[in-house]
């Protein structure tokens, strides 16, 4: 069990995405990602100054979200959104693709948003995309994940976290797709260490997780027992 989560810690997007988050709320997810150095905050777009600041100094990154969490905006806003983001400082930005357009099989659209999207960002700033797995059949989460690679995006991420949890089913279908060619993020519903092991297991490389301090306490606790 241990060697697939040595280094777990840089395996989490400690995320707080909530509406109702408060700037305080924002500085004790920062300080908490420092003490554990987490790969990365993921906040939405209004905390990224306020988390870059807070983090000056710390090997752990800003990542926001743009689209989130519907997925429905305009072309123009999301990159819009998407630029600014990393204006503000955030290194990795979550765009969630067009739902509708996947379910619908109008893979020429969502294709073309996400390249514009890409074309957009600066190159050093990394493009995960949202495709919601659990709305899409087997075939259309496929497709989805051969898209999001066409576009030049970093990673394809099962979901919101709005429409279920992260499913290992669902990961190993989009690890399988992206042909190693982009990384895989789960998120959505992950609480335990078990599933954290199970997810990365089948190939995820990032965790999109609220409860990261909780898993990483879990795991102290396993290794003292």
């Amino acid at each position: 069990m241990q060697s697939i989560l040595h280094d777990l810690n840089r395996r989490f997007d400690h995320t707080l995405l909530r509406p109702d988050a408060e700037s305080a709320d924002i500085a004790r997810l920062c300080d908490e990602a420092r003490r554990h150095e987490f790969y990365a905050v993921c906040v939405n777009p209004i905390w990224v100054e306020l988390a870059t600041e807070r983090l000056t100094e710390s090997e752990t990154r800003v990542v926001t979200v743009a689209g989130f969490p519907l997925g429905a905006s305009r072309t123009d806003v999301k990159i819009v959104e998407a630029v600014k983001g990393a204006i503000d400082g955030a290194c990795e930005i979550d765009v969630v693709a067009n739902i509708g357009w996947l379910v619908s099989e109008e893979y020429a659209r969502v294709e073309c948003e996400l390249t514009d999207i890409r074309r957009m960002l600066p190159q050093e700033t990394g493009l995960k995309v949202i495709i919601e797995a659990s709305k899409l059949n087997q075939a259309q989460r496929v497709a989805a994940t051969e898209i999001v690679v066409n576009s030049g995006a970093q990673f394809v991420k099962t979901g919101t976290g709005f429409f279920g949890v992260a499913e290992t089913a669902q990961v190993q279908t989009l690890v399988k797709a992206a042909r190693g060619q982009i990384g895989v993020k789960a998120a959505g519903g992950i609480k335990t260490l078990a599933q954290c092991r199970e997810l990365l297991e089948t190939g995820a490389t990032r965790l999109g997780c609220s409860a990261s301090v909780i898993i990483m306490d879990e795991l102290a606790d396993s290794t003292l027992s």
